[in-house]
């Protein structure tokens, strides 16, 4: 097994800069649009299906040479199996049409087994350790994050109910917390148990919070959920806070080995910040737009920027955008192989 993304997540050295990116398998590739046209029923049903969600977690790999897989997969898996409905619409992602707002809401919300509840996300983790000649990174929302589109009833611009339920309501918000901590730690430790070699915490929204309120009101959730996986397993985590530049002194404190970042901070600046851990970013996904030559410098001198980190995993800032041309991903992959290559 190429084991690179994995020594780099440890700090180790390695030959060259590892690179997998964010929604590396999904709508931008017009071999995912071909699975999911054969398929029938909705995203929660492709996400639900083992062998469909294993082909394409599979097709990155195989097309750009990735160095790592992603299992192909929806943060909000655990919060359907919490006891919720869960709907995606068209144009406007996931909704929950009831959302919670009151304590008896909270009250109804179950801790569910993953075993039991998410079966088929474990059976496509075992399908892909079976297939991958790369590590298999399994992943959940962080605790925040998954609490917002509970609390919203889906996305949001301003999150107004969320900040209302912390600022007016912070034990009914912290009950709420503790439950999608426990499921979450619980569903990532299954994760691990079936095959995860490494496990990424995603914390899309955790940029809406002033640092004072972070570490009040997201933090101690997902320090809580690394500590419970450093207790049951030794697979490498990556924390990603997104919009996060303000928030690295309180980031570098939950435990995670390896910190990402999104790409409104220079990767320099970031490796001077985050203390003794590595590193996984930051290319700006529009910057996939950039004409060849100038797409290829941005590559070469944000490798050149996190040459002083304990570790670096290339990575976008954020997750592929649909309309990115594949050749440009290929473009990226080649450029982060050849040019770290040569030291």
């Amino acid at each position: 097994m190429n084991d690179t993304f994995l020594k780099a997540c440890r700090g180790e050295k390695t030959d060259y800069t590892p690179i997998w990116i964010m929604r590396q398998a999904g709508r931008y590739l017009p071999q995912y649009l071909e699975v999911r046209a054969r398929g029938k029923g909705t995203f929660l049903d492709l996400c639900k299906d083992p062998a469909r969600c294993t082909e394409v977690t599979l097709q990155p790999v195989d097309i750009f040479g990735m160095d790592a897989a992603i299992l192909f997969s929806d943060i909000l898996i655990p919060m359907e199996a919490m006891g919720l409905t869960l709907e995606f619409h068209e144009g406007k992602g996931p909704v929950f049409p009831d959302p919670i707002r009151e304590q008896r809401d909270v009250d109804g919300l179950i801790i569910p087994d993953p075993e039991e509840t998410m079966p088929f996300v474990l059976a496509t983790i075992k399908l892909l350790r079976a297939e991958l000649k790369v590590p298999l990174i399994g992943f959940s929302g962080a605790p925040f994050t998954l609490a917002t589109y509970l609390i919203e009833g889906g996305s949001s611009k301003v999150f107004l109910e969320t900040k209302k339920m912390m600022f007016r309501q912070p034990q009914l918000y912290h009950a709420l917390l503790e439950k999608i901590t426990r499921c979450t730690s619980l569903y990532l430790q299954a994760q691990a148990r079936a095959g995860a070699q490494t496990l990424q915490i995603f914390d899309s929204w955790a940029g809406i919070l002033a640092p004072c309120d972070y570490a009040r009101f997201a933090l101690p959730y997902v320090q809580t959920i690394i500590s419970d996986l450093r207790r049951t397993t030794d697979v490498p985590i990556i924390y990603f806070a997104n919009n996060g530049a303000t928030l690295i002194e309180h980031t570098s404190t939950c435990g995670a080995d390896v910190l990402g970042l999104d790409w409104r901070i220079n990767i320099k600046d970031g490796v001077a910040r985050v203390g003794d851990h590595a590193v996984q970013g930051n290319l700006d996904p529009l910057a996939l737009f950039l004409p060849e030559k100038e797409l290829q410098n941005r590559v070469r001198k944000l490798i050149d920027d996190a040459r002083g980190a304990r570790g670096h995993i290339f990575n976008l800032g954020h997750g592929v955008v649909p309309q990115t041309p594949p050749e440009q991903v290929k473009i990226v992959v080649d450029c982060v192989h050849e040019y770290s290559a040569r030291g």
